[in-house]
């Protein structure tokens, strides 16, 4: 109980901050049973939803992988303006042409016939090219492999929501039984607060008329007093607890709730029973499921790795075009072609990148096998305690109707003069002590049932 008062105080800031993005503003209390709230748990809880948001990218991850073996496309744009066009000329020529007729042809004649030569720009001053380039992946071992790890990678992620699903359900309902045993215990608490006022009324009537001495009001007094500072406590405790469960339920802390499970109708429903199986799946459970997915991604990044060795093969073509074309132009419009990529020699990079994937995996491995057999241990520590809170349990609710038979019975006496001061402050410290112990004992044997339940969840 002092630890979860602990984990209580420490929440207190968060939870003032915490909101909700469904409100009321009506301020109407919602109501939910246990399996009501952890279904709304399940559908608002941060937690839950920040899980479900990574299994969505993980599922994202799985088409963008699928997608670098698809056809890919690229089109590009390119404008140029050259400030000085490059020139070619190909010399002059004689024009027989200018010649004149029936004359004999002399050496000047044939001079004068020559034309000098027109340049030829090699290009346009001002240009725009397009370009479309199709590429394909034929073959390629790490793509492959990449692939099985992002579909893998998703199973983990739909494992981590399952996880964070399981610890949300059980996080409400401890919440919840706080919030119960302790209203329960604060309804009794107030209970013997109406009967020691009382009783007070009847001594210090008693007194006035000189039956009784002055200690003993005084006595019923610090008792009275000590019992109003349980109730406060104990009421400041539930109100926690509540802004607990709201903040574990996604709720605005704001929100009004009215629970509306009983605490004894839980108590028949737990069909509580002292936990005698021995069968305990170890594979079934979520946290070894996880680590055997992390176990399948660390062979899969070995695979990946010595897959490297292998070629990459892929196909692409390619066409492109000008605006303006110039007088010689020797661009190919249309291409064409295979490529293959195969790394022959890395000086060790990749056998070194090869050891250490198979390290990773090592240590993988023995990480699963760790958790296997602290599973084990954990289920049998969590029996041991289940079997225990319930014997607590049982022992303790029996104590409990006995001291308060014994209370309210001295506190008749303590009126009709036949009980001492010393006797009543006995047994009310005793009633108070069981009770706190039993609701305590409430408490433990309803979360050692929910953690029970959870490391046998085989979903």
């Amino acid at each position: 109980m002092k630890i979860w008062l602990l984990i209580l105080f420490t929440l207190m800031p968060w939870l003032a901050e915490a909101q909700d993005t469904i409100s009321a503003s009506d301020g109407k209390a919602m109501k939910f049973s246990l399996k009501e709230a952890q279904d709304y748990a399940l559908q608002n809880s941060p937690a839950v939803k920040s899980a479900s948001i990574d299994l969505e990218s993980a599922r994202k991850k799985i088409w963008e992988t699928t997608a670098i073996g698809l056809p890919q496309v690229t089109a590009t744009g390119n404008y140029q303006y050259i400030f000085k066009v490059p020139e070619f000329s190909f010399g002059g020529f004689y024009d027989y042409r200018l010649l004149p007729d029936g004359t004999p042809i002399t050496k000047g004649d044939l001079l004068s016939t020559y034309q000098p030569g027109q340049p030829v720009k090699l290009g346009v001053q001002q240009n725009f090219t397009w370009n479309i380039t199709v590429n394909q992946l034929i073959f390629s071992g790490e793509y492959i492999v990449g692939l099985q790890a992002s579909r893998t990678f998703k199973e983990l992620s739909e494992r981590n929501l399952l996880k964070t699903k399981n610890e949300t359900k059980e996080a409400v309902a401890k919440a919840y039984y706080m919030i119960l045993t302790g209203e329960e215990n604060l309804s009794i608490l107030r209970q013997s607060l109406q009967l020691i006022d009382k009783t007070l009324n009847d001594v210090t009537a008693m007194f006035k008329q000189g039956f009784v001495e002055e200690t003993d009001v005084d006595q019923i007094k610090i008792n009275k007093l000590n019992l109003e500072n349980l109730v406060n406590s104990v009421t400041e405790q539930v109100q926690i607890a509540y802004r607990l469960l709201k903040f574990q339920m996604g709720l605005d802390v704001n929100q009004p709730i009215e629970l509306t499970d009983k605490l004894d109708e839980l108590i028949a429903q737990g069909n509580f029973k002292l936990w005698s199986q021995d069968e305990f799946d170890v594979q079934k459970n979520i946290d070894m499921k996880i680590m055997q997915t992390n176990e399948a991604l660390s062979m899969l990044n070995l695979q990946r790795e010595k897959s490297k060795f292998l070629p990459s093969v892929s196909a692409f073509y390619q066409h492109q075009e000008q605006l303006k074309k110039p007088q010689f132009n020797f661009t190919i419009p249309d291409i064409a072609g295979v490529g293959i990529s195969w790394p022959l020699f890395t000086s060790g990079g990749r056998n070194s990148k090869v050891a250490q994937a198979r390290l990773a995996l090592e240590k993988t491995t023995i990480g699963k096998n760790q958790v296997r057999d602290g599973l084990l241990i954990d289920f049998e520590q969590s029996r041991n305690t289940y079997n225990k809170a319930l014997n607590d349990y049982l022992t303790l609710k029996e104590n409990l109707n006995l001291s308060d038979k014994i209370y309210r019975k001295t506190l008749l006496k303590y009126s009709q003069g036949m009980a001492s001061g010393m006797e009543l402050t006995q047994a009310q410290n005793q009633f108070l002590t069981t009770e706190s112990n039993y609701y305590n004992a409430v408490l433990s044997l309803f979360n050692a049932q929910a953690k029970l339940e959870k490391l046998l969840e085989t979903n």
